[in-house]
């Protein structure tokens, strides 16, 4: 795969040596059991797959390009570059400005551009109406255009869906920066509306079974399907694909529920006619990263701390898996771990922070399961597990610990 060139403050010496370790060992991923890391007093999980993944590292290697080819020009991002704090705060310390929040609303007008200008789409792509606005803007908007290649498989599949005169059911959240692109893109190639969870599919299978009413449809489903959508006529024929960051089981069972609809409906023999039976759209980084998160919890552990932005899907869902075994810490930095005894935690389900008292066990040793998103530096993961450790007196150092895992 592609190295990229991107700032090395970003990279941990100690968490890249054991990443390369796995790589090496197990080159096709068919293991993801994780990395014990243990320090005598405290031991670590790791996850077998975690951090940056190719669109993130891509995103931010163009981002840092368009700043170095364009001294004294005005660069602007659409939006956040990824879903990551230190990584937006560093694209801002850099002059980049941002055109709009992560909701879409905006910072800086579009009057306010000019074909001199340098603006940079987001990993995360953009509708195809910012992108004509950019372009009547007389806005190059390709040359800087870091969408990331897994949410453009998503796209290609929803034209290929299209063609075949399927109308497109989207598995994702309707307020995300990347469900909002994906669905103005496959509006273009057919009818499309957003389902975020089984629960709007069942509401939505509803109207197909015909027991709710179109003005129920309506009511339910407002805002999230595409310009003239009928759907006495437009869902007849479906095809499912999703977010990428979406939890695969999640598109999987939705996908499902629809086939199994559409078989009862329509019959066996004529499932083809009205259910197109899409490959998962998941990008392969997510799906590691919840293999991986799987793995960690065959393992027993006193609790685990997730790494990432508190507005990052990928992350959200990683917290969702571990918070179903054991006591989970959704953090974004280690500043969030205050001392030995508290830490202040994201509660992603009511978008609120709380803190915990006494979050670490009184035992020896102590273990800790730690992963992190995509969109999260191997640096900032590397910076909680320092600053967890110096809550253990005695404990082995890591060069220590390198050698007896006889990694290099």
């Amino acid at each position: 795969m592609k190295q990229f060139d991107i700032p090395t403050t970003y990279r941990s010496s100690f968490i890249s040596t054991i990443k390369k370790s796995r790589k090496e060992t197990d080159p096709r991923k068919k293991d993801f059991t994780p990395t014990l890391l243990d320090f005598g007093p405290v031991q670590f999980l790791v996850a077998r797959h975690f951090g940056f993944c190719f669109g993130v590292e891509n995103a931010i290697e163009i981002a840092y390009k368009a700043v170095e080819e364009n001294p004294g020009k005005r660069i602007y991002l659409l939006s956040q570059m990824i879903h990551n704090p230190s990584v937006n705060a560093d694209l801002r310390a850099m002059g980049i400005q941002f055109i709009m929040d992560t909701k879409g609303n905006q910072f800086v007008n579009w009057e306010k551009l000019s074909n001199e200008d340098i603006v940079i789409i987001p990993a995360f792509g953009t509708t195809l109406e910012i992108e004509a606005k950019l372009m009547s803007l007389g806005i190059e908007i390709q040359k800087y255009n870091t969408t990331c290649p897994f949410v453009t498989k998503v796209w290609t599949q929803s034209e290929k869906l299209g063609k075949g005169n399927y109308t497109i059911i989207i598995h994702g959240k309707h307020k995300h920066e990347e469900t909002r692109a994906t669905f103005s893109h496959s509006s273009e190639f057919s009818p499309s509306i957003v389902v975020k969870d089984m629960a709007e599919s069942k509401k939505l299978g509803a109207f197909i079974e015909g027991k709710i009413s179109v003005k129920e449809f309506h009511k339910q489903f407002k805002g999230n399907y595409s310009e003239g959508f009928n759907p006495e006529e437009h869902l007849s024929r479906v095809g499912v694909v999703n977010q990428t960051t979406m939890l695969a089981s999640d598109t999987q069972d939705i996908a499902d529920y629809f086939k199994e609809l559409m078989t009862g409906k329509h019959g066996l023999e004529n499932l083809e006619t009205h259910f197109a039976d899409t490959r998962d759209t998941l990008c392969y980084a997510t799906n590691d990263n919840q293999q991986a998160t799987f793995g960690l919890l065959k393992e027993e552990a006193d609790l685990a701390i997730v790494v990432g932005g508190f507005n990052s899907s990928n992350t959200s869902h990683l917290v969702e898996l571990c918070e179903e075994k054991l006591p989970t810490y959704f953090i974004s930095s280690d500043e969030e771990i205050l001392n030995a005894v508290k830490i202040r935690h994201f509660n992603f389900h009511d978008k609120q922070m709380l803190m915990t008292r006494n979050f670490l066990p009184d035992k020896n040793p102590a273990r800790i399961i730690l992963t992190s998103g995509a969109s999260c530096p191997d640096a900032v993961v590397d910076g909680v597990m320092n600053k967890l450790l110096s809550f253990y007196t005695d404990h082995r150092s890591k060069e220590e610990l390198l050698s007896e895992m006889r990694i290099k």
